[in-house]
This record gives C-alpha cells, sequence and structure tokens, in this order.
C-alpha cells in the first residue's frame, strides 16, 4: 500500500507520523490487498469558529475510492476516530463483496465433471473437470439426486461459482 501524509497550515509531528504508519499496518493486516493507496491530509483550521484540526482519509480500493474527513479539537482524536470509521468502511465493503461472491448465480454456460470424492456423512463431495480442477459441492447443492446415490466416477453436470475456499459448484445434477 502507498501512502502519502500531506499537512497543510501545520508542521507534520513526528508522533502524527508514527500513528498513521501504526493505523497503516493494521490496515495491511486487516484487509491484505484492499486498500491500494491512502492518502491522509491533517489541516489545521484556525479561520473557522471551532477552531481545531481537520483529518482527511482519501483511501483508493480496487474501483472505487473510500472518502473519511473527520474534525477535532486534537489531531490524535481525529486520527483515531477516521481510521475508526475507515475501518469500519472497509467492513461493510468486504461484508458486500462476500455476499455478491456468495450469491448464487448459475453459471452461463453448463459443465460437465465426475464425481472424484463423496462423503455422504460429511454431505460433501468433490468433482473433478476435464482439465483437473477439483470442485467442491455440498448436498444442498445436489438437484434431482441424493449424496448417497452418487459414487466415485459418476458424471454430472454443474453450475460453478465462487466459494469462500475456492472453487464451488452451485448446482449439480447427474448426467
Amino acid at each position: 500500500m502507498e501512502l502519502k501524509i500531506e499537512a497543510r497550515n501545520v508542521d507534520l509531528r513526528q508522533g502524527w507520523q508514527e500513528r498513521i504508519k501504526e493505523e497503516k499496518e493494521k490496515l495491511l493486516r486487516h484487509y491484505p490487498n484492499l486498500v491500494l493507496h491512502l492518502r491522509v491530509s491533517i489541516e489545521a483550521t484556525p479561520g473557522r469558529k471551532e477552531g481545531g484540526f481537520e483529518i482527511k482519509l482519501v483511501a483508493a480500493i480496487p474501483q472505487d475510492t473510500v472518502v473519511v474527513t473527520r474534525e477535532a479539537e486534537s489531531v490524535r482524536a481525529a486520527l483515531t476516530e477516521s481510521f475508526d470509521v475507515l475501518t469500519l468502511q472497509l467492513k461493510e465493503i468486504q461484508r458486500k463483496k462476500r455476499k455478491n461472491q456468495k450469491a448464487p448465480a448459475e453459471s452461463a454456460i453448463d459443465q460437465v465433471g465426475l464425481i472424484k470424492k463423496v462423503s455422504p456423512l460429511e454431505a460433501y463431495g468433490f468433482i473433478v473437470t476435464p482439465d483437473q480442477r477439483e470442485i467442491y459441492f455440498h448436498q444442498n447443492s445436489l438437484k434431482g439426486c441424493s449424496i448417497e446415490k452418487l459414487q466415485e466416477g459418476d458424471s454430472v453436470i454443474f453450475g460453478e461459482t465462487v466459494g469462500d475456499k475456492g472453487p464451488q459448484a452451485s448446482w449439480v445434477r447427474a448426467a
């Protein structure tokens, strides 16, 4: 993640920079590969009634930009609040991304494969595709057949989707 820190109308203090770098490390730990670029702007606002400081975080993420602006009497308080809000927004973006990936969208093209392994007691199995990829399936994805009747080597037609741990079948039918 690229980090840029700017200060306007105020000298940038070492403590603020350290705090920003700590928060950056937290973001990298909790949201790896999500934030591509982060710009932190600290501006003194003496001309406003309340005075104080304005913190602006601009985080570039794939296909979007997240902007957080906070005002406070102290920079440290505004930094903490700004990064907390950014973290919440990134969490929500990841949640929506996972939800969209889990949506049961059937493939436009049905795929054919062979049952590689079936575990009726655990309610799952694996399909091997002609290009030797393994696709996970759960018994809930079966249409028109039961997991007890499937055997290794049976031919099936399935729709592939992306699951939490890789490719999985959103539906499976005996061929």
